[in-house]
C-alpha cells in the first residue's frame, strides 16, 4: 500500500526533478527499483502524475514524470496531513523525553548515595537536562 508518507515524497521529487529516472527516485526513497515503479504506477493509474517520454543527454528516451492538476492539489493535502502527523509524532517523542528525563532525574537522586563512581560533574548535568 501507498502510504501518505511515499506519495508526499514521490510527489516532492517529481516536482523538483520531472526527468528522475525510477533507479534515482529508488535510491532517493530508500527502496527497492520494483517499488518505485510500483509507487509511480500506482500514482499514474489514480491520475496524480503523467509519464510522458522524452530523449535525455545521452539521447536515451527516458521518462519524464509531471504532476496533473489532480496530483498539485493531492499533493497540497497529502503535505498537510504528512505535516499533522509528523507533528503528533513530535509532540509525543516530547512528552516520552520528559518522562525518561524525570525517571533518569530520579533514579539519580535516589541511587546517589550508593553510586560512587559518577562524577559530581556528571550527575549534575544529568540532573539538570530539564
Amino acid at each position: 500500500m501507498l502510504t501518505d508518507e511515499y506519495r508526499y515524497k514521490i510527489l516532492k521529487l517529481l516536482e523538483a526533478q520531472p526527468e528522475i529516472s525510477q533507479r534515482e527516485l529508488a535510491k532517493n526513497l530508500g527502496v527497492s527499483l520494483g517499488k518505485a515503479n510500483f509507487c509511480l504506477k500506482a500514482l499514474i493509474d489514480i491520475g496524480l502524475i503523467k509519464a510522458s517520454n522524452f530523449r535525455n543527454s545521452q539521447n536515451k528516451l527516458a521518462y519524464m514524470y509531471l504532476l496533473t492538476p489532480t496530483g498539485i492539489e493531492a499533493k497540497s493535502s497529502i503535505t498537510l496531513r504528512f505535516l499533522k502527523a509528523k507533528m503528533q509524532e513530535y509532540e509525543l517523542l516530547q512528552k516520552e523525553i520528559s518522562a525518561l528525563m524525570q525517571e533518569a532525574n530520579t533514579e539519580l537522586a535516589s541511587n546517589q548515595k550508593s553510586v560512587t563512581s559518577i562524577s559530581p560533574t556528571l550527575a549534575a548535568g544529568v540532573i539538570s537536562l530539564e
